[in-house]
């Protein structure tokens, strides 16, 4: 894939990698924090600071606020601040529950950042047109996405390979697809283990787990989830260590998992927004 060899193009690739290292995703109120205090200097890479800004408030689940932010942005000044304003804009509206209206700007959002060479916000259109479609176009999206990232000489754009090969897992598996899901995991886990990145790891590792569940390989499963147990933050591996147990009709024993797993998850606002049925059913089951 091209890239642009102008002096600007370059400078502005560079502009924004550094405002992208701004960015604490594990922590949204602190990267808007960042990115206020950023804007303060930014000067004519306002525009983008902006982006980032309502992306952050958007993580938050501060839709009007993102999108008052948005509505600043002076999208046409250039190829590189309108493709990132309609990522952001897309996200925003598909955060919101409106993936059918956030696909045009995420369509949009590619034919700027094809049109300026900026590969790395290429596959994240790409990435995103795989989000809000549904089987064989999102599966399609997603291969579209990590042949570009494969492609690319930007080793940002390179970097993205670990979350496509996630993401296409899912497409397969929520397609039924759970063997060739699991082909797709464990190479997401082999590239997450190249990067180095011991959360990006376990999150890997959990994928692997929970499609061997689906698989029917249980206790293979359990056994992985065990593993993951100890550094279980977030409550996602106590959940499945849950649901292994009950597959295998131990009831009893899962309860204290789905009891540890509904108090981590029940403060996750997008599981509270966006899946209330499966935090109701961990409350129902950590009862016995």
């Amino acid at each position: 894939m091209s890239r642009q060899k102008s002096e600007a193009g370059m400078n502005r690739d560079m502009t924004s990698e550094e405002i992208d290292a701004s960015w604490d995703f594990g922590n949204p109120p602190e990267s808007e924090t960042r990115f206020r205090k950023l804007l303060e200097t930014a000067g004519d890479d306002a525009d983008q600071v902006k982006t980032q800004l309502a992306r952050s408030l958007g993580l938050q689940r501060r839709f009007d606020e993102a999108q008052a932010v948005l509505d600043t942005v002076a999208k046409d000044s250039s190829l590189i601040v309108g493709a990132r304003w309609n990522l952001e804009q897309g996200r925003v509206k598909n955060s919101s529950g409106q993936p059918d209206a956030a696909r045009p700007f995420f369509e949009e959002a590619l034919r700027e950042s094809e049109a300026g060479g900026f590969d790395f916000y290429t596959v994240d259109a790409l990435h995103m047109l795989g989000i809000v479609t549904k089987g064989q176009e999102s599966l399609d999206w997603n291969m579209r996405a990590i042949a570009a990232a494969s492609a690319s000489d930007d080793e940002r754009a390179k970097n993205w390979k670990g979350s496509l090969l996630n993401n296409t897992g899912w497409t397969l598996h929520d397609m039924g697809k759970h063997q060739e899901a699991l082909d797709l995991f464990e190479r997401a886990l082999e590239f997450r283990k190249e990067q180095g990145k011991e959360e990006n790891i376990r999150i890997a590792e959990w994928c692997v787990a929970r499609c061997l569940r689906s698989l029917g390989r249980i206790d293979e499963a359990l056994a992985r989830q065990r593993e993951l147990l100890p550094g279980d933050k977030a409550g996602y591996a106590n959940e499945e260590t849950g649901e292994c147990l009950l597959a295998l009709g131990r009831a009893a024993e899962a309860a204290p998992y789905f009891a540890t797993a509904y108090e981590k998850l029940s403060e996750d606002q997008w599981l509270v927004a966006n899946e209330p049925a499966r935090l109701e059913r961990m409350k129902k089951l950590a009862a016995g």
